[in-house]
Order: C-alpha cells, then sequence, then structure tokens
C-alpha cells in the first residue's frame, strides 16, 4: 500500500475585477456578463485550497512541510493578487479576462512551476460560498 497523502492549506486574497471583452460592445458584455461587466468594478473575498499529494517522506512525516507550501502560495499568489484589481494591476490578466476559470489555472500554472515535480497539486478557487473553481478538473 503507497504512503500518497494529501496535504492542504487554505489561503483568502481580495480582490477587484470585471469581467468584459475589449473587443465587444458595452451592450454585448452587459448581456453576457451582467453586472460583473461593471465598468467600475466590483470584488470578491476569494479562498484558495491548494492540494499537494505526494509519499510521506520517511525521514521528516511530511509530504511537505506546510510553511514551505504557506510562503509559496504567499509569494506566488498573496502578494501578487491580494488588494490588487486584476484587471488593471496583474500582468497576467492584460489580455485574459479575469473569470474564476481563468484566475484558478493562472495561479495553478504559478505553483506549479515551483512545486517539485514529485508532487501532484491542485487548486480550488473560491469566489463565493456557493461557486468555486477547480483545476485540474
Amino acid at each position: 500500500m503507497s504512503n500518497r497523502v494529501a496535504a492542504f492549506r487554505k489561503v483568502t486574497f481580495n480582490a477587484a475585477h470585471r469581467l468584459f471583452r475589449k473587443d465587444w460592445s458595452d451592450e454585448k458584455n452587459k448581456e453576457v456578463f451582467g453586472l460583473c461587466a461593471n465598468p467600475h468594478y466590483h470584488g470578491h473575498n476569494y479562498r484558495l485550497d491548494v492540494k499537494v499529494v505526494g509519499e510521506i517522506d520517511p525521514e521528516t512525516g511530511y509530504v511537505i512541510d506546510l510553511k514551505l507550501l504557506n510562503d509559496l502560495i504567499n509569494e506566488e499568489v498573496t502578494e501578487r493578487f491580494d488588494h490588487r484589481n486584476l484587471n488593471l494591476d496583474c500582468a497576467e490578466f492584460s489580455h485574459l479576462n479575469p473569470t474564476g476559470e481563468n484566475i484558478v489555472v493562472v495561479i495553478y500554472h504559478l505553483l506549479r512551476k515551483k512545486l517539485p515535480e514529485k508532487y501532484d497539486l491542485k487548486v480550488r478557487l473560491w469566489e463565493t460560498e456557493r461557486n468555486y473553481f477547480e483545476y485540474p478538473a
């Protein structure tokens, strides 16, 4: 039997965004994105759940040191997105509509590139208490 275990870290961050396409009219954006297309933006209190799966290290008893995982999330996600306007302040969304789907994929890739390949990674982004996005699906 394998000693693969899932370790989780939960963090929160706050960010504003506007869902819209520059190549669409204001009417089309409002029709498709509703209130989320508000030209004055709107914000969310996001919750991010990061799941790392791997073998238990026989020396430490850890799958991953959760402080190191927290530091990685803080560096790659929280410092980058917390209290920011995703559309205006974050290069990742300069040409990418900051939908929940796109945000979770961006976060996954930011973490994946810094996390050793021996770990499996899954991220879940809660936009509201009822809406969340998970990648990979």
